[in-house]
């Protein structure tokens, strides 16, 4: 890289010492410069962007013990709703060790996607309303005194992902559908 600087420049002196210095001329020659700077690299998708997450690894942990990696990589696009590792363990004690077990994958299946919603909805376009989530059930979204989605508080919103968009919440929300202290 210093080589091909130099080579410009030396370049450059040569071209304007044959131009010569006449002040009366009005012509600038200026150096081509290469930019060398690389576009930003594309994010990954949903399920790769939330293992680059250092507060997503119980949630990568639940979606691949519930069989959901492959969809959320898909082409999408979603809209997740993403519990930190500090949600997952507000659960009552032994729960995320309940619901993480294979007899009760199903149970697991529904409140992940209860966290999801089709299409990429972006902060921006969020408001007040009952949304529908891919798990099939709706949960309320507010906007007064912050966005909660379910109860839940969004304290990160537009993570960027290849398929689709995260929004980080503080908790574990639980469609209707599913009775968690049965378990």
């Amino acid at each position: 890289m210093s080589r091909r600087l130099a080579v410009i420049a030396a370049s450059s002196l040569i071209l304007l010492a044959a131009c010569g210095s006449d002040p009366s001329t009005s012509d600038t020659t200026a150096a081509a410069v290469e930019d060398t700077s690389t576009p930003a690299a594309e994010p990954g998708t949903i399920v790769e962007v939330a293992q680059a997450g250092a507060d997503f690894s119980t949630l990568v942990s639940a979606v691949v013990a519930a069989g959901l990696a492959e969809t959320l990589s898909g082409e999408g696009p979603f809209t997740v709703f993403a519990p930190t590792n500090e949600a997952f363990a507000a659960l009552p004690p032994g729960l995320l060790d309940k619901l993480l077990l294979p007899e009760n994958k199903d149970i697991l299946v529904k409140i992940l996607t209860y966290h999801v919603v089709a299409g990429k909805v972006m902060a921006a376009d969020v408001t007040a309303g009952d949304v529908a989530t891919v798990e099939g059930s709706t949960f309320a979204v507010t906007t007064d005194m912050g966005v909660k989605v379910g109860g839940a508080s969004v304290v990160t919103t537009d993570v960027p992902a290849s398929n689709g968009v995260i929004h980080v919440i503080d908790k574990v929300i639980v469609p209707p559908t599913v009775d968690v202290a049965a378990l």
